[in-house]
């Protein structure tokens, strides 16, 4: 055995081994501090979700009209019905309202990331205070501004134009709060991603002679794009399943998937029917963000 050999074994057997006892011990408090949120996500999601499954094809049945171990209420809702128009009615809205609502965002995370200088997270904090106030509040507020006798209303009428049916409960309704909804939301994500360029490639393309429009074409744009993916799902999969809007501001002509689940369980009573629309945009939604996760790592807009 040579020096070096011998010097090796020497240092690995001076480092003190870790006991069998001491690892047990470390198992059980690793063990003890995921059973919480463990137990929490099994109890308050998975099973809820595996229910649903259940009852939507009849192996779990509560009411008398139920139908044991049939699919009828699947068969139901695919061919049918008019859920599925619906659905892809859905699918535009929450689109439409997640490409504008980056459009709109993109600009104000710019400014307050390589812009504004040091009152950016004043700044910040102004744009996210919205949330301060409840969702159901603000929601509630747009009534009374596009009401009848809301104020834009009024001053259409007052200017000479009617609005037509247009304003209130109806779709351009939904998408105009929902848009301004999601916005504060949305510039997060966009603000992060921004905020962690590296300004030295900023600079070295005007050192080149890049001009500020291909500077943000080639190099701020792209590099920001997990940022901006990121904010697109943030928004697409939430309004792809709401119902709240909808029913305040959308009326019949705003009526979207998550209203349709609301009420197959509430005025139509047929729970089948509800859980076979409900697994149906929870496995939408798990293919959306499984073909989304190949575009953007999550991780690089956290860092």
């Amino acid at each position: 055995m040579t020096e070096l050999d011998l010097s090796i074994e020497t240092e690995r057997r001076g480092r003190p081994v870790p006991s069998r006892r001491r690892r047990g011990r470390r198992g059980a408090v690793t063990a003890g501090l995921l059973s919480g949120p463990v137990s929490y996500l099994l109890v308050f999601f998975v099973v809820p979700v595996v229910m649903v499954a259940c009852y939507s094809v009849g192996l779990l049945t509560l009411l008398p009209q139920d139908h044991y171990l049939s699919l009828r209420a699947w068969h139901d809702f695919l061919f049918g019905s008019i859920y599925m128009g619906v659905f892809w009615k859905s699918v535009r809205m929450s689109l439409g309202v997640s490409i504008t609502s980056v459009l709109l965002a993109y600009p104000v995370a710019y400014l307050l990331a390589l812009v504004a200088g040091r009152r950016k997270y004043t700044l910040l904090l102004v744009i996210v205070a919205p949330f301060l106030t409840s969702y159901l509040l603000r929601v509630l507020a747009w009534r009374v501004i596009l009401g009848e006798q809301g104020v834009v209303n009024s001053f259409l009428k007052l200017v000479g134009i009617a609005p037509q049916g247009w304003l209130f409960y109806s779709q351009f309704a939904v998408y105009l709060v929902l848009a301004y909804v999601w916005v504060p939301f949305v510039a997060l994500p966009i603000f992060v991603s921004l905020e962690a360029l590296d300004l030295s490639l900023l600079e070295a393309s005007n050192d080149l002679g890049a001009s500020r429009w291909t500077t943000f074409r080639r190099v701020t744009l792209p590099l920001s794009m997990p940022g901006v993916i990121a904010a697109f799902v943030f928004v697409f999969i939430p309004t792809l399943g709401e119902y709240v809007t909808p029913l305040l501001v959308g009326g019949p002509k705003g009526f979207m998937f998550g209203n349709g689940i609301q009420n197959a369980f509430l005025q139509g009573f047929d729970w089948q029917f509800g859980s076979a629309m409900s697994m149906f945009l929870i496995g939408a939604v798990m293919v959306l963000m499984a073909v989304f996760g190949r575009f953007v790592s999550f991780r690089s807009v956290s860092e």
